[in-house]
């Protein structure tokens, strides 16, 4: 054996060496299989059945228009339907192999182009930029979360897989027939802030907001009539005062609207 022959030997071995464990570290990766109830960070991982995955996307009304970030993706399901959708779609986990996974899964299903997945905490992860966001998360960690979640964009619709938010009620719940453990999806929309004191043309309103639900007076002279009805869906408002019913648009410290005579009406925020 001449020396150019050992130093292949030699070269060959040491690449044997280096190549093997990262490759069997690839196959590992890609054999993972993720087992109900593991331990996550927040939560254990539980998967949601596919028909409410479907029913949570149907109530948030997704359509292709639509960026949707589902925090605690797990296997990436939620993420992968709404890009069958035509919907950019985002998924933020915390277990690598999980993000992994979905991404073998978002491949697989021919839609890696309009879904992402990445390793993040929710905590520290910006989701401001998303139309619709999926949750399947205990109560304590909805509710954590809430906060920034009241200060995304108006209009934003939250849908979550059974839990709630405590004492903001969802808008809307819906349980599909049939289904065995883990029915029943809630939603939410992200009502603008509207609570003080608005300046009107004929007189004045005072608001009192609780979530998506509004109280108040509205005062002309010297008369003041107390608010019914009073409800956010988003950015629009609505509400009785009397006789008269207004509805608006509310647009930071302005809102816009009609009463239901036809006749326009506007107001500007004035304090707190």
């Amino acid at each position: 054996m001449n020396a150019t022959s050992v130093t292949r030997g030699f070269l060959l071995a040491l690449t044997l060496c280096l190549v093997t464990p990262s490759g069997s570290a690839l196959a590992a990766s890609q054999d993972y299989e993720p087992q109900v109830g593991q331990e996550g960070k927040d939560v254990v991982w539980v998967p949601t059945p596919q028909e409410l995955v479907d029913k949570m996307l149907d109530m948030a009304k997704v359509t292709p228009k639509d960026y949707v970030i589902d925090l605690g993706s797990g296997d990436g399901r939620t993420v992968i339907t709404a890009a069958k959708r035509g919907s950019k779609a985002l998924g933020i986990e915390y277990n690598p192999d999980m993000v992994e996974l979905s991404k073998r899964n978002a491949a697989k299903e021919g839609v890696s182009d309009k879904a992402s997945f990445v390793k993040a905490d929710l905590f520290e992860s910006d989701f401001s930029q998303a139309q619709v966001i999926t949750m399947f998360l205990l109560p304590s960690i909805n509710v954590k979360l809430r906060p920034k979640i009241l200060d995304l964009k108006p209009g934003t619709r939250i849908v979550s897989n059974s839990f709630d938010m405590e004492d903001w009620k969802a808008d809307q719940t819906e349980t599909v027939p049939g289904c065995n453990n883990w029915c029943t999806a809630l939603l939410w929309i992200v009502p603008a802030k509207v609570q003080g004191t608005w300046k009107l043309p004929q007189g004045e309103l005072s608001i009192k907001q609780t979530f998506q639900m509004i109280s108040g007076t509205l005062r002309s002279g010297n008369t003041t009539v107390q608010i019914t009805n009073g409800k956010l869906n988003g950015d629009q408002i609505s509400f009785s005062a009397g006789e008269a019913q207004y509805v608006g648009h509310v647009k930071g410290n302005s809102i816009e609207g009609t009463l239901k005579s036809g006749a326009k009406w506007s107001a500007t925020k004035i304090g707190k």
